[in-house]
């Protein structure tokens, strides 16, 4: 028998099948195995058996080892390999990896495993006077609680703590005791407080009609749409229910880590241990648990951020994608793929429901369900009748003329007194971290920037550092400008670290938390903050996006959105749809219990008509006016928008790259002129990142254009040299 098999090496030069000799090992299509490759050893998938090859005897080779007992990888998710490759045109491994734990390759994680003790059976209903002398204390101790505390076993080690140890080798050693290696699963989360098992909420009829006609089919794609508040989350549980009775399975993606606790607590309470968890901040014991709970079908329901969307389930009869618009559901790194693609294509197979939901859908997605392409399903109405928040835009030019040069507007800490005079928590919201987005001199005019990355430092106060937010360097802050020898340096603007330092000052009495990718490095601190704040250990919490999506505290009455403008002037043409979802989002934050909720919107251009659709929370408003800008101009939905950049650290060579696919993507446009509506080449916004410059194509096509998107990722692969990174991405998230 030979085995075909991809090796465990990244690079297009060798992503190809090769033939090795079964050696003798029984081995199966899914499975793992060590083979010489090379002067090496490598790792490699299996991803066929056959009983001939055409490989020469002298050459063909031998499997060194097989690295696992039974096949990891599914026959569902091999033919979603062989999806991914022909759209996405990525390389067999890269792939394969996005299909088990990262800490599996390199046998970097194993099962956990344990010594039991246990009574043996010849001696549990006995007299123990037969065998334990009345002198031998410890020794009756031990029996006794093996026997009636831990009838089924105690680990050793926790014997250890509280029995004696000698007590313990007398008993192994005749036979009374019998110690046994057992797994012990590590379980994500397991300190989290447990909730008091909940009531069963009435639905409103909104809720219910949404079930219905969810529940009364499948293979269909729905979108969930309902205002923040409005019930979504208990739509899901409902559904996932009804899925789970039907002997199916569940996966419940969320785009945030910081929401996977909150929402881990609510599954667990409804499902039990037939929740596994599945994301990038568990440790790799806890991953490789969940993950095999997945694949052994111990796990019915999967909740986790994007990568979730390729466990190992079975059978599955629905799959979630909350707060579908977020752009944590793109992968902009390699390998690169859209979660919302990878979801259709499994509920096509498995012929399961797929749920897009949102307070603020995309778009394009709103776009679909208005043109009939997928199911639209609304909650227009907060449970309990819930109003929304009350939005009061704050002009900053005008305070900022009264003399007020401070972050914070007067009628900003006013209400803040407010609320914490009531007892009440507030949320403030600034999708900026550090302290201080730049440092720059006042005499010259010269900016801290990186060395590998044409960007500016952000100055992080608590590390008293210079840091780059795209390749990590850290720096020394500057105290006199390198360029003219000024003492004189300015720190641009200010950010989630400085907010919470001020608040501080202004609040000494308030606890004030911070949520941003600085603070959450540690592993659990995502949960530690929210738990904290549910908990009213703070009175603030103080964040970037990690905390404007699901998160659900009923005391907090005041948001405040400290420059709301700053995704607003960017050069993109979703950044008024951002603005409008991101602050829609984080306003829903306010007022979501009985108490009346407030946001304070601060912003340099009140007059712009984004701001009068998040006031009155007008989504259906806010779409009509930009789906017709995009009639008008001719993107997405009215297009697709195929990016190519190309990447390395020799400029030239990959210029060269750059003009050979030019030239390519020219020639296709020829044939098909009526496709194009535009096409450029140019440096790219950020026109080097880790060392690496930067260099795109971008173009724009009619949306009917399949066949030509495809024949530009072909021309891409064709060009592809050694050094130079070279990829195509349809409708990227960010055109930086």
């Amino acid at each position: 028998m030979y085995a075909e098999v991809i090796i465990d090496i990244a690079a297009a030069e060798v992503d190809r099948i090769f033939d090795y000799d079964c050696g003798g090992f029984d081995i199966k299509r899914g499975m793992r195995v060590s083979v010489p490759f090379g002067r090496m050893r490598a790792e490699g998938f299996v991803i066929g058996i056959k009983n001939s090859t055409d490989v020469p005897v002298e050459k063909l080779k031998s499997i060194a080892s097989v690295l696992d007992k039974t096949p990891i990888i599914t026959e569902e998710l091999f033919d979603l390999l062989d999806y991914m490759r022909n759209k996405m045109h990525l390389l067999h491994v890269d792939i394969l990896r996005l299909f088990i734990p990262a800490a599996m390759r390199g046998g970097r994680v194993k099962e956990l495993t344990r010594q039991l003790a246990v009574i043996a059976d010849d001696y549990r209903d006995r007299d123990p006077d037969e065998f334990i002398r009345k002198t031998a204390i410890a020794q009756r101790e031990l029996y006794d609680y093996l026997t009636i505390d831990k009838p089924d076993g105690e680990y050793v080690s926790e014997l250890n703590k509280i029995m004696s140890a000698s007590a313990l080798r007398n008993f192994a050693e005749r036979d009374i005791v019998h110690i046994v290696n057992v797994e012990k699963r590590r379980i994500p989360y397991s300190d989290m407080p447990v909730s008091e098992e909940s009531e069963e909420l009435t639905l409103t009829d909104e809720q219910q009609s949404a079930c219905d006609a969810i529940n009364k089919t499948q293979c269909r794609t729905f979108l969930l749409h309902g205002v923040t508040g409005s019930g979504k989350t208990e739509v899901y549980l409902r559904c996932i229910r009804e899925a789970l009775d039907k002997g199916k399975t569940a996966i419940m993606l969320v785009p945030e880590i910081s929401l996977t606790p909150q929402m881990l607590n609510k599954f667990r309470d409804r499902f039990g241990d037939e929740v596994a968890v599945l994301h990038s901040g568990l440790g790799q014991g806890e991953k490789f648990d969940e993950w095999r709970k997945c694949l052994t079908g111990e796990a019915k329901v999967v909740i986790g951020a994007r990568s979730a969307v390729f466990a190992p389930l079975k059978n599955i009869g629905i799959i979630i994608i909350d707060e579908e618009h977020d752009q944590s559901y793109v992968s902009e790194r390699n390998p690169r793929y859209v979660t919302s693609a990878v979801a259709e294509w499994r509920k096509n197979y498995n012929n399961a429901n797929l749920i897009l939901g949102s307070a603020t859908p995309s778009i394009e997605t709103y776009y679909a369900a208005k043109c009939g392409k997928i199911e639209l399903l609304e909650l227009n109405g907060r449970v309990n009748k819930r109003p929304l928040p009350e939005v009061r835009i704050v002009n900053m030019c005008n305070e900022a003329r009264k003399g007020n040069h401070s972050i914070f507007s007067d009628e900003l800490i006013s209400e803040l007194k407010n609320c914490l005079n009531e007892g009440n928590q507030a949320m403030l919201f600034l999708n900026r971290r550090g302290y201080a987005s730049y440092v720059m001199c006042k005499v010259c005019g010269y900016v801290a920037k990186c060395e590998r990355c044409d960007v500016s430092l952000v100055y992080h106060k608590e590390e008293d550092r210079l840091k780059c937010h795209y390749c990590g360097n850290l720096y020394s802050p500057l105290t006199e400008c390198p360029e003219c020898g000024s003492k004189f340096i300015k720190e641009g603007y200010i950010g989630t670290e400085k907010v919470a330092n001020k608040l501080d000052e202004m609040f000494p009495e308030a606890g004030v938390l911070r949520m941003d990718n600085d603070s959450t490095r540690t592993k659990g601190a995502h949960a530690r903050i929210l738990g904290d704040f549910g908990a009213k250990k703070a009175d603030i919490l103080v964040g970037t996006q990690m905390i404007a999506k699901g998160h659900d505290f009923p005391d907090v009455t005041l948001v405040g959105i400290l420059d709301a403008d700053m995704s607003l002037h960017m050069a993109d043409y979703r950044s008024v749809e951002r603005t409008f979802q991101l602050t829609t989002q984080v306003a829903g934050r306010a007022g979501r219990a009985s108490l009346p909720g407030k946001v304070i919107l601060q912003t340099h251009t009140p007059n712009h008509y984004v701001y009068n659709y998040v006031r009155s929370g007008d989504y259906k408003g806010f779409y009509s006016k930009e789906i017709n800008l995009r009639e008008v101009t001719k993107y997405p939905p009215f297009a697709k928008i195929v990016r190519i950049l190309v990447s390395g650290t020799d400029d030239g060579k990959a210029s060269n790259v750059l003009k050979n696919i030019y030239e390519k993507v020219v020639s296709i446009k020829d044939k098909y002129p009526d496709k194009f509506i535009y096409l450029a080449y140019m440096r790219a916004p950020l026109k080097k990142i880790m060392d690496e410059y930067r260099m795109q194509i971008l173009t724009r096509l009619t949306p009917d254009t399949e066949e030509i998107e495809n024949l530009i990722y072909t021309a891409v692969d064709e060009c592809k040299v050694s050094g130079i990174t070279a990829y195509a991405e349809t409708n990227p998230i960010k055109l930086s």
